[in-house]
């Protein structure tokens, strides 16, 4: 007698453990919602489920963010006007900012967030945290217009599935993203939304940050390798293969792991620090900016990171990268036929590839990289394109929540 197991592959596990998590967490908000008409009922009160009306939230779901959000409070506190900000880091740098018309406050994280963030009431909700009305979090009936911020200048194709298909406005960084969201909202059948360009705030934070970083004196020629995480990824697909001969060029090598790799690639980085702990030309860097590693860098090494556009569109110096095989699956770009994320060509047509059978002779392949004049040229066109309103994202991004809610009142 045979017996049959069921196997559930760990995708599908994953989602339906999404799924599980954001039913569980609708009926949590249903109950809550519940309770609360019925104290206003019993005391005989109208109200809406947050009894404090907000016109501006902006709400920040990590401390990664505070340079994506930092200009635009800013704007708002020079013009005067209130914003409430909310966040899920207890020690948001906004705490200790002499901001006046700023009122922030800790509303804690994940589905604590999500319980005050499903009931409130505001005109205006700005974040950059996508999947409204996806998975945990939900639209509130009292909020009039939900805003994406939007906090990269790659493809608006690469967030997960249905990452921002339910909001009113997408803010975006360039407008040549507009095609592929407006095909995508045909083909799935939902509510065009609005799509403006704003620039890049946090883009314009590091460039006022890195031109204050001093010149290194006694400069040594320095490698940059940001590498994405998973199994595509430069350092975890070629690790000592790439790192040996690197290292055996006496040059200064940095390595900036994706943040990401220090949860689910511990064990590889584990390995590797161990393995080069004596080597005194290489640097390990954690830290919550990149400026001062890519300030130092005169060269980058990459695959599909984000960091590859960071760098170009701030330091304007050469990129090599290395193709990986990059599952899109999981992103919106799956969708669209035949697509290939902009940041991909992009790459391609600025950067200068990177073999793997090149690693052995890589000090000269470095050396060999030369920054012509029409990389240069491929750098600025690709910089123009994706990072647009260069120096004013924060208040480009204040001056649509202000018109927005203007038209919201003449609706009324």
């Amino acid at each position: 007698m045979t017996s049959s197991l069921l196997y559930i592959d760990p995708g599908t596990g994953s989602m339906l453990f999404s799924i599980l998590i954001g039913a569980t967490a609708t009926l949590y908000f249903l109950a809550r919602a519940a309770v609360l008409k019925l104290k206003f009922l019993f005391t005989g009160k109208k109200g809406t489920a947050d009894v404090s009306a907000h016109k501006y939230v902006i709400y920040n779901e990590d401390k990664r963010y505070w340079n994506v959000f930092k200009p635009v409070l800013d704007s708002f506190e020079k013009h005067h006007t209130e914003v409430t900000y909310f966040t899920s880091y207890k020690n948001d740098e906004v705490f200790s900012s002499d901001y006046k018309f700023v009122k922030a406050e800790y509303i804690g994280e994940g589905n604590t967030a999500f319980a005050k963030l499903n009931l409130l009431s505001a005109d205006i909700v700005l974040m950059t945290t996508p999947g409204l009305d996806v998975y945990q979090m939900k639209r509130s009936k009292n909020v009039k217009h939900y805003a994406h911020l939007e906090h990269s200048t790659g493809d608006a194709t690469m967030y997960r599935l249905f990452g921002i298909d339910y909001f009113d406005s997408v803010l975006a960084t360039g407008m040549y993203k507009e095609k592929d969201v407006r095909w995508l909202e045909e083909h799935r059948g939902i509510k065009h939304k609005e799509i403006v360009s704003v620039g890049c705030t946090y883009l314009d934070v590091y460039k006022e940050k890195m031109e204050k970083i001093p010149v290194e004196e006694n400069h040594k020629f320095t490698v940059l390798l940001s590498p994405s995480w998973g199994p595509s990824a430069i350092l975890s697909r070629y690790g000592e293969k790439l790192l040996d001969p690197l290292l055996q060029t006496g040059w200064n090598v940095i390595i900036r792991p994706h943040p990401q790799s220090k949860i689910s690639e511990k064990e590889m980085l584990e390995k590797l620090t161990e393995k080069y702990k004596d080597n005194k030309n290489l640097i390990w860097d954690y830290n919550s900016e990149n400026i001062y590693s890519m300030k130092k860098a005169d060269i980058m090494i990459s695959d599909f990171s984000g960091i590859i556009y960071d760098y170009t569109f701030l330091c304007d110096k050469p990129v090599m990268y290395v193709n990986s095989d990059m599952d899109l699956g999981p992103y919106d770009a799956y969708d669209v036929p035949g697509k290939t994320p902009w940041q991909v060509n992009a790459v391609h047509s600025f950067g200068i590839e990177l073999k793997e059978d090149q690693f052995k002779n890589i000090a000269q392949v470095i050396q060999n990289a030369s920054d012509s004049e029409e990389l240069k040229k491929l750098r600025a066109d690709a910089k123009a394109k994706a990072w647009e309103h260069q120096g004013n994202a924060g208040e480009e991004v204040y001056n649509f929540m202000i018109k927005k809610d203007k038209e919201l009142e003449e609706k009324i």
